[in-house]
């Protein structure tokens, strides 16, 4: 018996031996599978910007080869997320040209990004972008987890090339609620009048929302509650497909409502989807966004009148409900007499009272049937007649590429004022101007001469346009007559060549001229020279708000011939060109470089583009490096023009980067004349690369 007792314990013991190490196998087997994947840093190609990754912070690893001018960066340090990302990395010193992992963070936009020289990487100036990125050595920080896929904000990724795997940017769900499918139905040439729907999210109680809410909303505040009035009309008096019984709603008590006519129209519902319409995060349209694009073939638009136009029409208590509906007819009759389309002109009103608020955006509506549909609907504000405080609205807010902007097309903004504005426009629409938007005044019903001392700003129409020969400005005497300005409007408007208000090439600069008077190059050459100073300067527009004109001779030493406030005409800047006399002495270039940073650009305005042309004949007798590199820093845009003996080597470390587009060499002073063109053409073609916010 004792025998058999041993033998069980020992087959027990053997037994649990043997469970032990199958166990410890197991756990290391175990411990094998669950380790952490390797984390993979993506690629990207040198042409891909910031703006275009949707993450907020990533690693990522760029290629060789992005010190190439061809991939621009904007900003020194903070840049924008216009900027290729690697180009950066680049400027920053963060990489060199052989490429490898970075650090990028988003940060908020801002205005007044420097362009400078940095490891053989020029960054452009910009006034201001919607959105900045800084980078740094791509070192994981510990405790962040960073993306092995980059988000796009378009599916079609410029990093798709290296195929690395890319996810579609999608809009995130609103907390506490499930998305559902919206199923895209094809348009048959049968319509019924049967109202269709397509269920939404709806959102959640624990957000805050309250949907039912269609209380008064702060004046200015874009209401985002859907209006059940205009929506159930809407879906019963318009052509339709028929729904497609596939498609699943839900039903709750506090989801049904009624409609005059008796037909139930539920929260968070709409017409089944066409294209052109907008599905919100939270599933709703905002009552001045609902489309209401016809389902017939429409026109693409007229391609002799492409212009993004803004309406800014006036909303305030003192022009009254008759003169308000005049006021709307008059923009349907605009709607109509344009070709509204996606290859033609595009329209939007913005309304203002004591605020501004825009009623709808350039993509709302793409045909003009639709437009006056629109405009018909358009109630008044009321309040002031604030006109300046809506142009300083629409600069900032309506020309987006969200609200449809398109960058290719000239930007016309038409204001519309019943007698005068109650506050200031010169400053506001300088501002606009500046920002690339031509500016049309319509003054309807103006001051009389009694009236004139209740002006808050004499002369206001004048001072918001950016020519007084009246081709910007029309006055009305009388609103009933506000019709016949219709055809010379748009006939100003469609004429794009004329539209000369905007930024351009020709307007937005500060010009300094740097002139070698040194004893070799003589007083005949020299009248030569100043005649190549005057051919460059009469193809600009020259005024106070345009582009000005300053200029320095220099030898040993330095004068300042006029400054940029100096004369504010072109005929005056002419005049001064003619007046100014041969010094004649020795070459110190890189003095004068410094001296005109001091004396011209230390004065130029922080929108204005700073252009350094500087003319010589000669090697410098001091160190041109340095100075050339402070002014490269400050973003002064810097071309060397070099005549019979000057040193090819200089003009390109004087000259901005690119040299080759920014150095000139002239054999003779008689040849200096055929290179204006040419130097006004890299000005203009450098302006044009830059892009707009």
């Amino acid at each position: 018996m004792g025998i058999v007792v041993l033998t069980m314990k020992a087959s027990v013991i053997e037994m649990f031996l043997v469970l032990l190490a199958t166990g410890i196998d197991s756990n290391k087997d175990m411990n094998k599978k669950i380790k952490r994947p390797k984390f993979t840093v993506p690629q990207i190609n040198c042409d891909v910007k910031a703006g275009k990754i949707i993450n907020p912070e990533f690693v990522v690893k760029c290629p060789a080869g992005c010190q190439d001018p061809k991939y621009h960066v904007y900003g020194t340090d903070i840049y924008a997320s216009y900027s290729s990302v690697c180009g950066a990395a680049v400027h920053s010193g963060v990489l060199d040209n052989s490429g490898g992992k970075i650090l990028v963070r988003k940060v908020a936009g801002q205005s007044g990004y420097k362009g400078s020289y940095s490891n053989g990487v020029q960054s452009l100036s910009l006034p201001r972008w919607r959105e900045s990125f800084v980078v740094s050595e791509g070192k994981p920080q510990k405790g962040v987890t960073y993306p092995s896929a980059l988000t796009y904000s378009s599916a079609k990724s410029p990093a798709a090339k290296t195929g690395e795997a890319t996810t579609a940017y999608q809009k995130p769900p609103v907390p506490g609620t499930t998305a559902q499918p919206v199923t895209l139905m094809q348009v048959t040439g049968a319509t019924t009048t049967e109202a269709t729907a397509t269920s939404l999210p709806k959102p959640s109680p624990s957000a805050g929302s309250t949907t039912s809410s269609l209380g008064p909303q702060p004046v200015g505040h874009r209401s985002w509650e859907l209006d059940l009035g205009s929506t159930s009309s809407y879906a019963s008096g318009h052509h339709s497909p028929r729904a497609n019984p596939d498609i699943q709603t839900r039903d709750s008590p506090q989801d049904v409502f009624q409609n005059p006519a008796g037909a139930q129209v539920k929260l968070g519902e709409m017409d089944l989807w066409q294209p052109g319409s907008v599905l919100l995060d939270a599933g709703f349209v905002p009552k001045e966004e609902l489309s209401t694009q016809s389902l017939e073939p429409v026109s693409q638009g007229d391609p002799n009148c492409k212009v993004d136009l803004s309406f800014l029409i006036d909303g305030s208590s003192s022009i009254g409900k008759r003169r308000f509906r005049i006021q709307k007819q008059f923009l349907a009759d605009v709607a109509q007499a344009l070709d509204i389309g996606p290859g033609g002109p595009l329209m939007g009103v913005v309304q203002y009272g004591d605020n501004p608020a825009a009623q709808f955006n350039l993509r709302t509506h793409m045909n003009s049937r639709d437009l006056k549909t629109a405009i018909e609907k358009i109630t008044q504000r009321g309040g002031l007649s604030n006109a300046g405080r809506a142009i300083s609205y629409m600069t900032k807010n309506f020309f987006s590429k969200a609200n449809g902007n398109r960058g290719a097309a000239p930007n016309v903004a038409v204001v519309i004022v019943d007698g005068w504005p109650t506050d200031k426009v010169e400053e506001a629409s300088r501002f606009a101007r500046e920002s690339g938007i031509n500016i049309f005044f319509i003054t309807v019903e103006g001051a009389t001469e009694n009236e004139k001392q209740y002006v808050t700003e004499p002369n206001f129409s004048n001072k918001a346009v950016c020519r007084t020969n009246g081709f910007y400005s029309l006055n009305v005497q009388s609103w009933f007559s506000l019709h016949k300005t219709v055809q010379p409007l748009l006939k100003r408007i469609c004429d794009t060549d004329r539209l000369a208000c905007s930024k351009t090439c020709w307007n937005s600069a500060d010009i300094g001229f740097v002139i070698d008077g040194s004893s070799s190059v003589g007083t005949g050459n020299f009248r030569t020279v100043l005649q190549f100073v005057a051919n460059i300067s009469k193809e600009f527009e020259i005024s106070e708000t345009d582009t000005r004109i300053g200029a320095v001779q220099y030898t040993y030493e330095q004068r300042l011939e006029f400054g940029f406030e100096d004369h504010s005409t072109k005929a005056d800047i002419l005049n001064a060109i003619k007046r100014v006399g041969y010094w004649s002495g020795g070459t110190s270039t890189g003095a004068a470089i410094n001296y005109a940073l001091e004396q011209l650009f230390k004065k130029s305005k922080p929108n204005k583009r700073k252009l350094m042309i500087l003319i010589t004949d000669g090697r410098s007798y001091d160190d041109v490096r340095i100075p050339a590199m402070v002014a490269h820093h400050k973003g002064v845009i810097t071309y060397a023009i070099g005549v019979a003996w000057a040193a090819q080597d200089e003009l390109e470390v004087i000259a901005t980067h690119p040299a080759n587009h920014h150095s000139f060499f002239v054999d003779e002073f008689d040849n200096l004349h055929k290179f204006v063109p040419k130097v006004i053409q890299n000005i203009c073609t450098e302006f044009n690369s830059q892009p707009r916010n």
